[in-house]
C-alpha cells in the first residue's frame, strides 16, 4: 500500500488517453513512474497533464465507478443489495467498513492523485500563454473542486450536521507535489467542512467565470465547461441549504440553451458520446474505461457480467404504470435478480450531471427558498415527468421533488446526498451516524500523525 505522501507524488499519463490528439509523448510515462519538474517545460506539457486529470476521474475509484456505486450501496439498503463475493463492497452495503480496507484507501488515494494533478497544472501557469492561462487554470480548479466535493462527502460529516467550522473533512492541499522536497506539504491535518466547501466554491466560481460555454471540437466535448461548473455549484449550494443560490446556478444552466432533455429516458444512457442532456460526463472506450471484469459500473450492475447487485421490487413499485423509467430495468432469466439498465454497455458514457437534475434542483430550491427563479416548480418537475410519460402532477411540494429525484436519478449516486442534506435515516442509522462516514485510511494515519480518525473506527 502506498501512503498519501508517496501516492500523490505520482500522476498517471497513460499512452492510450481519451484525448489522444493532445497526448504529449514526452510525458507518456507508465503508471507509478514519477514525473520530474524538468519534464514540464511548455504549454503542451501542462495541457497534457491537465488532460490526464480526466483519465483520473475515469478511474474506478472516482466517477468511473465508486463515487456513484458506493453512494448507492451505503445509502439505499431498502432498494439495493450487494450479493457478490467481494467483501469490501459487502462491508459498504452493510455499514461495516474497515479502516484498513481497500475501498476507503483507494478512494482517498485516487482523489488525491486527481487533486495533485490539478495542483501541478496550477503550479505551472507560467509556462502557459496569456491567451490560455485563465481557461486552463479554471479547468484545473473545476476538477480539484469536484474531487474535494466527493471526498468531503465520503469522509466528513455533511454540511447539514452543523458545526461546520470544527467538523473535520479531509486535508486541504493546494500545493503541487512533484519532487521529494514537496512531500512535507502533504502532511496536513483534516481541514474543516467549512474550509473545504469554501475552497470548492471559490474554485467553481473561477471555473464558471473562465471556462468556455462549449467546445466545437469533438475531441474536447467531454471537457469541463462553465455550465458544468454552475451545475456543480448548484449541487454544493443544495448541500449547504443555500437554496437561493442553488436555484440561480441551476437556472443559469437551464437558460443557457446548451442542453436539452433527450426525447426518451432510455436515450440518455449507454451512449458512445455525450448526449444533448449531459452537462458533464465521463467518456469510455474499449481502450480507456473503468473496468470490464472486477471494476466499473457495468461490471456490478450488468446481468451478463458479475450480477453482484440486485434491486428490490419496491423500487419499481414507486413508478406510475405508464412511466418508462419504471421499465428501464432488467430481470435475470429466473427473475431472481433485478438491475437497472442505466449501466448496461461496458463502454457507455457515464453521465455525472445532466439537465434533468438541474430542473429538479431549481424546482426544489425555489420551493424551499420561496423564490421564483426561472419557471415554476410544477412546470420544472413535469418537464422531467412528461419526458418519461409519467402522470403530470397537479401540485408540487418540496418533498415531491425529492421523490422525483429518487425516480429520475436512481442508481446514479444521488440518494446519498439526499440523505445527508435532508438528515434522513438509512435503515436504523441516522444521517450523521459514524457508520455512514468512511474511515480515514489507516495507512494515511500511519504516515501522517496530524490526521484524526473518524469516531467508530
Amino acid at each position: 500500500m502506498k501512503s498519501l505522501t508517496k501516492y500523490i507524488s505520482y500522476i498517471i499519463l497513460p499512452a492510450a488517453m481519451v484525448f489522444t490528439s493532445a497526448c504529449n509523448k514526452k510525458l507518456d510515462v507508465k503508471p507509478g513512474q514519477q514525473i520530474s519538474p524538468e519534464q514540464i517545460q511548455t504549454e503542451d506539457d501542462v495541457t497534457a497533464i491537465m488532460l490526464s486529470a480526466y483519465n483520473s476521474l475515469q478511474d474506478p475509484s472516482a466517477f468511473g465507478e465508486r463515487y456513484i456505486f458506493l453512494s448507492d450501496l451505503i445509502s439505499n439498503p431498502d432498494f439495493i443489495t450487494y450479493q457478490g463475493t467481494f467483501l469490501n463492497y459487502s462491508q459498504v452495503n452493510t455499514h461495516q467498513m474497515q479502516k484498513s480496507g481497500s475501498i476507503p484507501s483507494d478512494v482517498w488515494g485516487r482523489g488525491y492523485v486527481t487533486i495533485n494533478t490539478a495542483n501541478i497544472v496550477l503550479a505551472n501557469m507560467s509556462k502557459v500563454s496569456a491567451a490560455n492561462k485563465a481557461t486552463l487554470s479554471a479547468e484545473a480548479k473545476f476538477i480539484r473542486a469536484i474531487t474535494y466535493y466527493e471526498l468531503a462527502g465520503f469522509y466528513g460529516l455533511p454540511y447539514s450536521a452543523g458545526n461546520v467550522d470544527k467538523n473535520p473533512a479531509v486535508p486541504l492541499i493546494t500545493a503541487a507535489v512533484i519532487s521529494p522536497a514537496d512531500l512535507a506539504a502533504t502532511k496536513q491535518p483534516r481541514a474543516s467542512v467549512s474550509a473545504i466547501y469554501t475552497q470548492i466554491i471559490a474554485d467553481l466560481q473561477e471555473a464558471a467565470a473562465n471556462l468556455p460555454d462549449s467546445y466545437s471540437e469533438k475531441k474536447n466535448k467531454s471537457r469541463a465547461t462553465k455550465y458544468a461548473a454552475y451545475a456543480f455549484l448548484a449541487r454544493v449550494y443544495m448541500a449547504q441549504h443555500n437554496y437561493v443560490e442553488a436555484a440561480k446556478a441551476a437556472d443559469v444552466v437551464i437558460q443557457s440553451g446548451e442542453y436539452t432533455l433527450v426525447p426518451s429516458f432510455d436515450a440518455e444512457f449507454n451512449n458512445s458520446a455525450l448526449s444533448a442532456e449531459d452537462i458533464f460526463a465521463i467518456l469510455q472506450t474499449s481502450q480507456s474505461n473503468a473496468g470490464t471484469s472486477n471494476n466499473g459500473l457495468v461490471t456490478f450492475y450488468g446481468l451478463d457480467q458479475r450480477n453482484d447487485v440486485t434491486i428490490s421490487p419496491d423500487q419499481l413499485a414507486q413508478y406510475d404504470a405508464g412511466d418508462t423509467r419504471g421499465k428501464f430495468y432488467n430481470y435475470s432469466s429466473d427473475s431472481s435478480s433485478i438491475t437497472t439498465s442505466k449501466w448496461r454497455d461496458l463502454y457507455g458514457t457515464i453521465p455525472v450531471v445532466r439537465l434533468a437534475e438541474m430542473y429538479l434542483v431549481r424546482a426544489e430550491a425555489n420551493l424551499r427558498a420561496g423564490t421564483s427563479v426561472g419557471d415554476t416548480p410544477l412546470n420544472d418537475v413535469n418537464a422531467v415527468r412528461n419526458r418519461s410519460k409519467a402522470i403530470p402532477l397537479a401540485t408540487v411540494a418540496a418533498d415531491d421533488v425529492v421523490q422525483e429525484r429518487r425516480l429520475e436519478l436512481a442508481f446514479e449516486g444521488d440518494n446519498f446526498w439526499i440523505v445527508k442534506r435532508l438528515q434522513l435515516n438509512v435503515g436504523n442509522l441516522k444521517y450523521d451516524d459514524n457508520m455512514l462516514v468512511f474511515p480515514v485510511p489507516q495507512r494515511e494515519i500511519d504516515v501522517n500523525s496530524t490526521l484524526v480518525q473518524n469516531p467508530g473506527y
